[in-house]
């Protein structure tokens, strides 16, 4: 079997994995609901990752702040690297393992969301966004790859792709965040 074959069958096995799972599929559908409910009440939802999570955030953040499927208002929504400045201060002035914390030590109220995408659950700087968040009363999703990780224990859900190969969870992550985003879209929007 070539590389390409591989690679396309390992991801349509773990996205059938989700779709055999039905406590999963509940919480992509509580996560969706969860996100409607903040943005009705005027919340926020934030979205926080490393590397090719990060661009995973920045994409989902997107989705929701400019549209999706079809033209609507904006949705708060915002991926919390993008401010270069800010990162690489708190980063130089504190420690890369603070940049996501303290941004939601200034910038988060109850009722937000924060959603953390990490394949292998355990981003040292995410864990500490999400102690911070539940500290200030802002619900937590984490995005993982099987295990969960250390995210595990401070999400109040948890959405962990069944893999352990690192592409194929971001490639079920931007799968889980086009669903979300669907939902919230579709629900506070409603095509007549």
């Amino acid at each position: 079997m070539d590389i390409i074959t591989r690679s396309i069958q390992d991801s349509i096995a773990a996205k059938q994995q989700i779709l055999n799972h039905p406590a999963m599929l509940d919480t992509i559908r509580r996560v969706a609901e969860v996100m409607v409910d903040a943005l009705r009440d005027g919340k926020r939802i934030l979205w926080c990752g490393n590397g090719g999570s990060a661009a995973d955030a920045q994409h989902l953040a997107a989705e929701l702040s400019g549209r999706f499927y079809y033209d609507r208002p904006p949705l708060n929504s915002e991926a919390m690297h993008c401010n270069t400045s800010y990162l690489t201060a708190v980063a130089n002035d504190y420690g890369y393992d603070l940049i996501y914390s303290r941004m939601i030590d200034g910038a988060c109220k109850p009722g937000d969301v924060l959603v953390g995408i990490s394949t292998s659950g355990n981003s040292k700087n995410i864990c500490n966004a999400f102690v911070k968040a539940k500290e200030l009363g802002v619900i937590t999703v984490a995005m993982t790859g099987e295990k969960g990780g250390a995210m595990k224990q401070h999400a109040d859900y948890l959405l962990n792709v069944p893999s352990t190969d690192t592409p194929r969870i971001q490639e079920a992550h931007i799968m889980l965040g086009h669903i979300i985003c669907e939902i919230v879209e579709a629900t506070l929007f409603p095509r007549v």
